[in-house]
């Protein structure tokens, strides 16, 4: 089996950069309430949502941690007739889940139940000689086990597994994807999905989970549709390929730096009675470290309507609206400082989610040069993918990207001078960075010049930092 060192260096290369003017320098992103602490501390923060999937048309665009804004007919900005689209390539993250059971309370005081999704899990052999029976998955636990479980006791859900909420949500977002790609530019067909199209997931299965609800709301006709996944080892998606070049840079501006720990210094008396009421041991660190246990826990329960938590020994003890605001302020104001204002954030991010780009360079060349009959990849992944993607490209203003969080990249042809030009969308807007400024029909050359600048050609900064150091 290939080492991960030998499978890596097959993005190293030798051909010459066409970054060599552009500027990389890190740019700080715009002062927000995202990530003033004192506002975090004390509120009321940016506007959010988190208590629901739906946002009004007079409200879309705003920060809903349940459902993102994305790509839709009735904001999408329609080039004018001199951009013919190329090339499209969607990544976002998956949608609402149950939380992951390293986000749970030791006991929660009310019960989860999932009877209304079926997990799909089988093998078949391939079209027109299928041999299996479609089965799912239930969990339970047998009342003769003597092991006890944690969490949500009894539930007969996965933790996590996308909710039947959370695939409401994804068919939805499948078919606005379609009606601006599809019916308003005519860039896909009905039979697109057969040899133009490719989805892409993670090793984890809720990004399949996903991808089944957004095939259908795009493509309701299609039969069957691989779904591409790559080697964890070197999986650029997720990622997870190993770079502890990457990690330590992180370590050193997170951990016990005092830029990191400020924020967590002055919610002790917070993390306190969050404690009292979950049962979370106060010892604990990987609770204690960051606010992304408690946010995961909070916002999973409130994204699909349900109580916030009580005490299970004093069911009038329980954790507020107020508290979870306060939860969710500081989960934005930390995502921010990882991935955008710390210095060194982008050296981390251009290391640890570099390979994304360089595969999304080799796409966006290969429409160029008609050399692929591919002209859409859609990639179902993760916050963690998408908060690196965004740091690397410096958005001005970060945020923890919730639930169907979405960057579009467009490749469009300009038919007056035969030129390319690249625009991303965040959210269904124009992405606007602090290095670049808006990202809105810019040279793909100088597109292209940025992230190889970063990642080297073909990735070769990467490897230089992430393997042969």
């Amino acid at each position: 089996m290939p080492s991960t060192q030998t499978l890596l260096l097959v993005f190293a290369g030798t051909v010459a950069s066409a970054a060599a003017a552009v500027d990389l320098s890190w740019r700080p992103p715009s002062a927000s309430a995202v990530s003033n602490l004192t506002q975090v501390l004390n509120g009321p923060g940016v506007p959010t949502i988190f208590n629901s999937s739906k946002t009004s048309f007079k409200d879309y665009g705003i920060y809903n941690y349940c459902n993102m804004p994305h790509v839709r007919a009735r904001e999408y900005p329609f080039a004018n007739d001199t951009y013919e689209l190329k090339y499209v390539e969607i990544i976002h993250r998956h949608h609402k889940r149950t939380p992951y059971q390293s986000n749970t309370f030791p006991v929660e005081n009310i019960a989860w139940q999932c009877s209304d999704t079926k997990t799909f899990y089988y093998a078949d052999k391939k079209s027109g000689d299928e041999i299996a029976t479609p089965s799912y998955w239930v969990m339970y636990t047998d009342p003769a086990n003597p092991l006890n479980t944690t969490g949500y006791i009894g539930s007969n859900c996965q933790f996590p597994q996308i909710t039947a909420d959370g695939l409401e949500d994804a068919l939805e977002h499948g078919r606005d994807l379609f009606k601006v790609y599809g019916d308003k530019l005519d860039f896909l067909r009905d039979d697109s999905v057969k040899n133009e199209v490719i989805f892409r997931v993670t090793s984890n299965v809720i990004t399949s989970q996903v991808a089944g609800a957004i095939i259908q709301g795009m493509f309701p006709d299609a039969e069957t549709v691989p779904l591409y996944q790559q080697p964890s080892a070197v999986d650029s998606l997720q990622p997870q390929y190993s770079c502890s070049y990457a990690d330590n840079i992180r370590s050193a501006y997170q951990g016990t730096n005092a830029n990191w720990t400020a924020h967590l210094n002055a919610t002790v008396n917070l993390f306190a009675k969050l404690d009292a009421i979950s049962g979370v041991n106060p010892k604990d660190s990987g609770w204690h470290s960051w606010f992304d246990h408690y946010f995961d826990a909070l916002s999973s329960r409130k994204c699909h309507g349900k109580p916030l938590p009580c005490s299970i020994t004093n069911s009038s003890n329980c954790i507020t609206e107020a508290d979870a605001q306060e939860v969710f302020r500081l989960g934005l104001y930390e995502y921010s400082y990882i991935f955008r204002d710390a210095p060194n954030s982008l050296e981390y991010v251009r290391t640890k989610y570099g390979l994304f780009f360089v595969e999304l360079v080799s796409h966006i060349r290969a429409a160029i040069a008609k050399s692929s009959p591919i002209k859409y990849r859609h990639n179902v992944a993760h916050d963690g993918s998408i908060s690196p993607l965004l740091g690397f490209l410096q958005v001005d203003q970060m945020v923890w990207p919730g639930m169907g969080a979405e960057v579009a990249f467009e490749l469009f042809k300009n038919k007056k001078t035969n030129g390319y030009v690249v625009r991303v969308l965040w959210g269904g807007k124009v992405l606007r960075s602090s290095n670049l400024g808006p990202i809105d029909m810019i040279p793909a050359d100088d597109f292209i010049g940025y992230v190889e600048g970063l990642t080297g050609v073909n990735g070769s900064y990467i490897v230089q930092k992430c393997v042969s150091s």
